[in-house]
């Protein structure tokens, strides 16, 4: 293996910060593959992208990027081969038997033209939404299984049509692909989506593997038998099986003043990104060859993109993202229903696509008025920083709804 240069490492660690962006999880091998000269390993799906449609008054996207983040809960790989055993057995997860095509991950990310705030947008898994297609021949459903339908009738339709069960997969999981892209995009009011980024329970293992420990922090002691997670309350440092647990966690089963919801499983994922992105701003992670070698063969098997992503077009206008200019939201749910015997999560449509317009394109701050020349102004000197400012666990978050600022390691549920 060729470790890459010093000025491609200083590349590299450039993307990576900006990567809590682009999925932070697994940016680092991405770029590897990239630099590398090994682009033709990673898989990547011909989607016709979002265009997004016109809306009054916002303005159409002009410089800007937005990327649909698609975190998969399937037990296999891009190639649908199951995974090694010590995953299966590390993330709590049983084996490829089990699960599905779900997208239990959707997070899309905003990054304006000419160095404003990036915005994470979370959207709630079971989020009940009208789809963009017919996917299995539904019309409405949960966000997250938009993919997973549109895979099934896919793959099964193009068996039947006698294609060959390797190009079928493939194939299927490119209009699954497809569908969910379509189905959020229309769901958050037409946006444009430029590119994709699907990825793996096993991509996420691999990479906290090759970067651990990773430092997080609760705000009390919880536990809980289905995902493994056993965690003291304050700021710990966790393994890579841990980080799974510390994701997926969605309900506590030994302590009785402890309630988790589903959005705080969705809050622990981003409080993950943003602690992720402080460690690897912080370490030699790049310049170790045999962890180069892991992101490099995680990327490989457990990572897709669009034909069009260029990551290293983007590592310029991300490098901010990482030391504080992301925050990321959730977006709001009206209440919890049943429809057709599932839970899901009833939403307001209209106010979600008022609020994410509102996040890509907030209104122009009013100028402050010029002092008159015949008033003397003191000049008011710069703010001091908190001593506790950069101090892990030093932004506390209590309220899925707040947004969560990049920068510093977040103390959550």
């Amino acid at each position: 293996m060729t470790i890459p240069t010093e000025g491609r490492r200083r590349r590299l660690f450039a993307w990576i910060g900006a990567g809590v962006a682009a999925a932070v999880l697994i940016a680092g091998a991405i770029v590897a593959v990239d630099l590398m000269g090994l682009a033709t390993g990673i898989h990547r799906s011909h989607v016709a992208m979002p265009s997004g449609t016109s809306q009054p008054g916002v303005p159409q996207l002009t410089g800007e990027t937005n990327i649909l983040v698609m975190g998969l809960d399937s037990r296999v790989d891009e190639n649908g081969d199951p995974y090694p055993a010590d995953i299966y057995n590390a993330i709590h997860a049983e084996d490829q038997s089990v699960g599905g095509y779900n997208t239990n991950v959707l997070m899309f990310i905003h990054i304006p033209a000419g160095g404003g705030q990036a915005v994470g947008i979370s959207i709630p898994r079971d989020d009940y939404v009208q789809y963009a297609g017919t996917p299995g021949g539904a019309g409405h459903g949960k966000i997250k299984e938009a993919y997973g339908r549109e895979f099934a009738a896919q793959y099964s339709a193009l068996l039947n049509k006698g294609v060959a069960k390797t190009d079928a997969y493939q194939q299927a999981r490119t209009a699954a692909r497809q569908e969910e892209i379509d189905t959020v995009s229309t769901f958050l009011g037409g946006v444009r989506i430029d590119h994709f980024v699907e990825i793996t329970m096993a991509a996420f293992y691999r990479i906290a593997q090759a970067v651990q420990p990773v430092t997080v922090c609760l705000n009390h002691a919880t536990a809980d038998t289905f995902s493994g997670a056993d965690f003291p309350a304050g700021v710990q440092q966790v393994s890579a099986s841990q980080a799974m647990a510390f994701v997926r966690q969605r309900r506590d089963t030994r302590y009785k003043n402890v309630f988790l919801t589903d959005l705080d499983r969705t809050r622990r994922q981003q409080a993950f990104i943003v602690s992720l992105a402080v460690k690897l701003r912080h370490s030699g992670t790049f310049a170790n060859p045999v962890t180069m070698q892991t992101l490099i063969d995680t990327a490989k098997q457990y990572v897709a993109l669009d034909s069009g992503f260029d990551l290293l077009s983007l590592a310029s206008q991300a490098q901010r993202l990482s030391g504080g200019g992301l925050s990321f939201q959730t977006l709001p749910i009206e209440r919890y229903g049943t429809v057709g015997g599932e839970d899901v999560n009833i939403v307001d449509v209209a106010k979600i696509q008022a609020i994410v317009a509102g996040l890509l394109h907030p209104p122009t701050p009013t100028p402050a008025p010029t002092p008159s020349s015949q008033t003397t102004t003191k000049a008011t000197p710069p703010a001091t920083p908190s001593p506790t400012s950069t101090t892990p666990g030093s932004n506390v978050y209590t309220d899925s709804r707040s947004p969560l600022q990049s920068g510093v390691v977040p103390c959550v549920n």
